[in-house]
């Protein structure tokens, strides 16, 4: 196998605040990174194919739980109360992902993925898409 091909988003902060995608995990060879975690900056890497999100409201939503609400911080390894787990899952519910089988195209909400509650932060979620498990990915506010 060829070495991994690495990609980095939006490493300089020049692309704007605007953008949403989620990397769904699969075995493509081209690594996406991230930097998440609020003022905490963390590196994350996850291998896979990216699909862009169009959900103004959810990633206003999300900016709002991770800046306002937990400050900018990150939440990495944090025990979430219900209210916020609940919010977080209802904000991510919202967010559509378009499948596609080649012939037609239906919208799915995305799913909090439960078992990887812990790595959850800001700018880095495990969700779970029609496609397979992924994370979504925003801006990082520091």
């Amino acid at each position: 196998m060829d070495a991994p091909r690495f990609v980095c988003l939006d490493p300089d902060g020049t692309i704007g605040g605007g953008w949403l995608y989620v990397v769904v995990e699969a075995g493509t060879g081209v690594v996406y990174q991230q930097q998440y975690g609020g003022n905490v900056t963390r590196q994350g890497q996850v291998e896979g194919f990216l699909v862009p999100l169009a959900s103004r409201d959810g990633l206003s939503a999300l900016r709002t739980l991770f800046e306002k609400d937990f400050r900018g911080a990150g939440t990495w390894n944090h025990t979430w109360p219900d209210d916020a787990r609940g919010r977080l899952e209802e904000i991510i519910g919202a967010v559509r992902y378009w499948a596609c089988d080649g012939n037609t195209e239906q919208p799915h909400g995305l799913r909090l993925d439960e078992s990887r509650m812990r790595e959850v932060d800001e700018a880095w979620v495990p969700v779970i898409t029609p496609d397979g498990p992924g994370v979504l990915v925003w801006p990082n506010s520091d």
